[in-house]
């Protein structure tokens, strides 16, 4: 966080015999006091209350559900034909691949490992250093267990019941019926836009920020992708899970800014002064760049 101070000083010169006036603008930064920088976000009772709360009731509504669950028979894989499943999400059914699988499980390790890389400075840096994981725990929680009750709701069978190629194993347990929507896809998307804007909030004028955006969101999309290409979900389980990821790593910690700046009359002091032979008015605006 940047923090500059601009200060006007208003120049009245007063003279005996000619009376003349001459305005100077001066301009300089700032130092931060000592001790640990203001934090762009806080936590309350009222949203993470709503946050975890939610995160609690969908993770308990999930197991009880998951109970409930039966897997595929044999003779029940007998009904499954592709030419059952929409046009756009068909091509899935032809992948198998326990390669791609592991893939997305790295590139998934990777992009928590960098939201923390990021995150990291933030707990010695700022004030309020538990708000952080906090809003982490939050941002991970609710889209996974959101989408594992949806899952045992829906029921859809996922891409590899379908296809032969694929062994009979995955098939036959819960799991084979537990396709929408994408917990990865979600998952992978909330932890990338968090990270992002937790990078942009904490170092507004940092020349990296595009950078940071795109190995985010490129981690999250080879995730994505490779949850395709292994044949355990449909190109619209993980555009779902995608734009549920996303909404929620951007309005979790967009809930959580500080909201409450100091106003105009707080942030603004005039004072005279006077050296001997003029006299005039200092102004000090304080600027806070988020």
């Amino acid at each position: 966080m940047t923090i500059r101070c601009l200060t006007f000083s208003l120049l009245l010169t007063l003279q005996s015999l000619v009376g003349f006036g001459q305005i100077a603008v001066d301009s300089a930064e700032v130092k931060q006091p000592a001790g640990r920088l203001p934090n762009p976000y806080t936590l309350s009772w009222k949203v993470d209350g709503i946050l975890l709360g939610t995160a609690a009731v969908t993770g308990l509504t999930s197991y009880l559900l998951e109970q409930q669950v039966t897997p595929f028979t044999v003779a029940d894989l007998n009904q499954f034909d592709r030419s059952q499943i929409n046009a756009f999400d068909r091509g899935a059914t032809y992948n198998w691949s326990p390669k791609a699988f592991r893939i997305s499980d790295q590139a998934l390790t990777a992009n928590f490992v960098a939201t923390g890389l990021i995150a990291l400075p933030t707990l010695f840096r700022h004030r309020n250093w538990a708000t952080v994981p906090l809003m982490y725990i939050e941002v991970l929680a609710v889209p996974t267990l959101f989408q594992q009750t949806v899952k045992n709701i829906a029921l859809r069978t996922r891409p590899y019941v379908y296809n032969p190629d694929a062994p009979l194993e995955p098939k036959l347990v819960a799991n084979g019926r537990q396709s929408f929507f994408s917990g990865h896809a979600g998952t992978a998307f909330a932890s990338a836009v968090f990270a992002a804007e937790l990078f942009r909030h904490y170092y507004p004028n940092s020349k990296l920020k595009p950078v940071v955006w795109v190995v985010m969101l490129g981690l999250a999309s080879t995730t994505s992708y490779m949850r395709y290409a292994s044949g355990y979900h449909y190109p619209s389980d993980i555009l779902v899970g995608a734009a549920l990821g996303s909404f929620l790593g951007w309005g979790i910690p967009k809930w959580h800014e500080v909201k409450n700046r100091p106003g105009l009359g707080q942030r603004m002091t005039i004072q005279p002064w006077y050296t001997g032979q003029a006299s005039g008015l200092s102004m000090r605006l304080l600027l806070d760049s988020r």
